[in-house]
This record gives C-alpha cells, sequence and structure tokens, in this order.
C-alpha cells in the first residue's frame, strides 16, 4: 500500500471488556452499531494492531478516558501500550474537568513527561458545553504546549444530552476566544454538520475528524467540503473499537476521492494538525 494510503487515525480508544460497565450510557451506542460483541469480549492491543496492519492504518491516536469521579483509562496505562508500540499509537491525555488546577498539572505532565500529542473532552460525559468556564485553563495550556483540543461535536450517541455538542454557539465561542488553539471537533456534528463546516471554514486552527461514522454514511456537503475548499479541514477517524479499522478502510476507498484528497483525508491533515512524523 502506498505510504500516502497508510492512515492516521484521529480516534480511537483501547477495546477493553471494563469499558461499558465504565460508561454505561454507551451500551446503546455499541449495539447501534453492531460491534457491542467486540467490547464484551474486549480485544487485545497486539489485535489490534492486527487489525490496523489488515486495513491499513499505520497509527492511532489513542485515547485516554476520564468521567466525574473516575479515571477509566489513565495516561499512564495509555503510555504504556504507547511504550511498547511507539510507531502504532500516540497518546491523546484526558484529565478531570472539574479540578481545573490538578487538570493542568495533569495535562502539562501527561505532554512533557508522558509524550502525549493531545488533549481530548468529551462533553456530553460532563454534562458541559466547550464554552465552560473549566476547559478555558485546559485551552491555555493546551495552546502553551502546541497541542489540539480533541472535542466530540453533534448529538450523542450515548444515551446522554446532545446539547453540550452543539458546534454553534458553543465551539465556535471558544474558537472566537482562543483564535491560536487548534481543535479537532470528532464525530462530524451530525445532525449540525453544516454548523462544523462552516466553524471549519471561518477558523483556520478548527477541524473536522469523521470518527463515529461509516464513510457511506458520510453527509453529502461533508464529501463536498473534503474534496474542494475543505481539504485539508478533514481528518480520518474510526471511534474503533465502536467502528472496525478494515470497514472504514474499505468504505473510504469506496468514495472514490481523488489520489490528493484521499491522501491528505486518511493522513496529510492529521500529521500537521498533530504534528506526529
Amino acid at each position: 500500500m502506498p505510504v500516502n494510503e497508510r492512515a492516521i487515525d484521529a480516534w480511537a480508544q483501547p477495546a477493553l471488556k471494563h469499558f461499558i460497565e465504565d460508561v454505561p450510557e454507551a451500551a446503546r451506542l455499541f449495539k447501534q452499531s453492531h460491534t457491542s460483541h467486540i467490547i464484551e469480549s474486549g480485544i487485545s492491543i497486539e489485535q489490534t494492531v492486527a487489525s490496523m496492519d489488515a486495513a491499513g492504518v499505520e497509527r492511532a491516536m489513542l485515547c485516554a478516558w476520564h468521567r466525574p469521579g473516575k479515571s477509566l483509562t489513565t495516561n499512564d496505562e495509555i503510555a504504556e501500550i504507547v511504550a511498547r508500540f511507539p510507531d502504532r499509537f500516540v497518546g491523546v491525555a484526558a484529565v478531570n474537568l472539574e479540578k481545573p488546577v490538578e487538570a493542568v498539572r495533569e495535562l502539562d505532565r501527561a505532554v512533557k513527561k508522558l509524550g502525549f500529542k493531545a488533549l481530548r473532552v468529551i462533553p456530553w460525559l460532563w454534562n458541559r458545553p466547550p464554552n465552560d468556564k473549566l476547559y478555558y485553563p485546559l485551552y491555555v495550556k493546551c495552546i502553551e504546549l502546541d497541542i489540539p483540543f480533541c472535542t466530540q461535536v453533534g448529538h450523542t450517541g450515548p444515551l446522554m444530552p446532545s446539547e453540550p455538542g452543539r458546534p454553534v454557539p458553543y465551539l465556535d465561542e471558544v474558537a472566537l476566544t482562543f483564535p491560536e488553539l487548534r481543535i479537532v471537533g470528532g464525530h462530524i456534528g451530525y445532525p449540525w454538520t453544516d454548523e462544523m463546516i462552516g466553524l471549519a471554514w471561518k477558523h483556520e486552527n478548527v477541524f473536522i475528524d469523521t470518527s463515529a461514522h461509516l464513510p457511506r454514511y458520510y453527509p453529502p456537503q461533508l464529501i463536498h467540503f473534503m474534496k474542494s475548499y475543505g481539504r485539508e479541514k478533514v481528518l480520518f477517524g474510526t471511534n474503533f473499537p465502536q467502528l472496525p479499522f478494515e470497514k472504514c478502510m474499505e468504505q473510504v476507498r469506496a468514495l472514490d476521492l481523488a489520489d490528493e484528497v484521499r491522501a491528505a483525508f486518511l493522513r496529510e491533515n492529521a500529521l500537521r494538525v498533530f504534528k506526529v512524523s
């Protein structure tokens, strides 16, 4: 497979058996995606790498998880996986949003000591949109560390309120307040995809990743954006294990994208936004 067709997955996490116990709100999402069996049995990191190999996924941004009151997959656990497979995974930090001083210190440690390349906060887990005051110290630290802030945009597949994922006005306000902050909105913003496209066009440092949506079901306006004036703005993502690597990559190849568009989507944009080489 040519190098420019080997993907960088912007949003993945370990397929741990305890995930649904820790995030019961997500059980229906996996059921609706027909992947409950994966999360119920769990998949080893070795099996995950084999699946990436079969699909043509070179590397995955591997996300830690933190929810109110509990760390689900710690930054140190992710760092251990990255240390075992440094050419396959890149760490994405999670922090306790409700304790901002502690969160800033942990983010600093994750980047400087563990080598992580991004922060992810999922608004529905905290029921706080990204313009909430608790995020703001983290935005300043992300800018200082020169890393992106990754978040979920659009409706909530898990059984939680969707309002915190609305791109406008919440993420728009963040981008206006912190124009230097690189923001990656995962899950394409559906059903507010047009809002997310508008933000990515409006703001130099706002990007979209396609995690949690099979390429077959990408909205037509998103594909048009990828092929035209948004070629440098959209990143490939799966939300593995919710969506399998192979299925996503097969469907990307069926989109009939021009070579330069496919290369930008699958890897070049992620390499630039996350500053990985």
